[in-house]
């Protein structure tokens, strides 16, 4: 047997980790044979809580679960990590300015990220899911120098998701049949589904989305503002945020990183700019199509940009530089 793994949880008490955690321990991401040491951490009121989720992962009685250790402390939840799944953040309350929420959650993961970069293994896979998710996770890297940049990576696998359904669902197809859709940009109201390059397979025979839909203007109004707006629709509907859908994609993309992409496919992922792709600016934590391979991701290059495209990729990276600077002049004064 392998080397059990260790993998960090935070948020654990919440309702996404809940979703998430028995996905994680009976090896739907890691494998069936891949020992497993959860590390569940959240804020001191919520211990007795978590003692509950400890509980029902035990009763569970997964075989690849080998320990699971429950902790208000960052020394003990942070060391030698191999997966840090960053769940926990500030979730934005009534009446509070976007600036106030970027505040809050500064504090938190300066916090996670210095922990990481004294406890955890330098090779740490880091997955920022808790929200503003995009800034939240450059917030982490900029307080880990000695982890690479390119180790860290936020969740818009949900977006990604959405979108695959919803073009399998104008079509009646199954969401296997379509791939290739991008979520550019930010984790909020601007990013940018893009299906320009996405293909479908209709009666075994590959197509263009927009040759499969023949509906532009579905493409490129109602198809996007649906998407964009999935979460809120969710919460008016439910009154709770989308956490089994946003388990799956954890799931999802945690199971990219560690297996690999299907070969001629790509995903979508908050990961580090470099400056030289698709016009973004450098050192912006922004959403791309990627391939994985032996655990490191790779910019799918070369994809022709329109004019239409070109101005939402824009539009959601502006509002990413405007959340970075206002993220680092708190980051600056913690």
């Amino acid at each position: 047997m392998p080397e059990p793994i260790r993998v960090l949880v935070t948020g654990a008490a919440g309702q996404i980790a809940y979703s998430v955690l028995l996905s994680i321990a009976k090896g739907d991401v890691f494998g069936k044979d891949q020992p497993l040491i959860l590390l569940l951490l959240d804020i001191t009121p919520m211990m007795t809580a978590l003692q509950g989720v400890v509980m029902e992962l035990e009763d569970c009685a997964t075989a690849p679960l080998k320990e699971v250790i429950a902790t208000d402390q960052e020394e003990v939840a942070f060391k030698d990590l191999d997966v840090a799944i960053l769940v926990g953040s500030m979730p934005r309350r009534e009446g509070m300015e976007r600036k106030d929420l970027l505040k809050a959650n500064v504090k938190i993961f300066k916090s996670q990220g210095a922990a990481l970069d004294k406890y955890a293994k330098k090779s740490v896979k880091v997955i920022v899911v808790g929200n503003p998710a995009n800034t939240n996770c450059l917030t982490a890297s900029r307080s880990a120098p000695s982890i690479p940049k390119s180790n860290f990576s936020c969740l818009t696998r949900l977006d990604h998701n959405r979108a695959k359904a919803q073009i399998a669902q104008k079509l009646k197809l199954g969401c296997n049949d379509v791939k290739n859709v991008i979520i550019w940009g930010n984790h909020s109201s601007t990013q940018y589904p893009d299906v320009t390059h996405a293909k479908v397979k209709v009666h075994g025979k590959e197509l263009g989305v927009y040759e499969a839909i023949k509906d532009d203007c579905y493409l490129k109004g109602e198809f996007i503002t649906t998407v964009q707006q999935r979460g809120a629709a969710v919460i008016k509907a439910r009154k709770l945020s989308s956490a089994m859908s946003a388990s799956k994609a954890i799931c999802d993309h945690v199971q990219d990183i560690w297996f690999g992409t299907p070969e001629g496919e790509f995903v979508s992922m908050g990961v580090i700019s470099d400056g030289n792709s698709y016009g973004i600016p450098e050192d912006l934590l922004y959403s791309f199509p990627v391939t994985i391979k032996n655990k490191n991701w790779s910019f799918v290059e070369g994809l022709p940009i329109d004019d239409f495209s070109r101005e939402k990729m824009d539009l959601t990276a502006k509002e990413l530089m405007e959340e970075k600077e206002t993220a680092f002049e708190f980051l600056a004064s913690v």
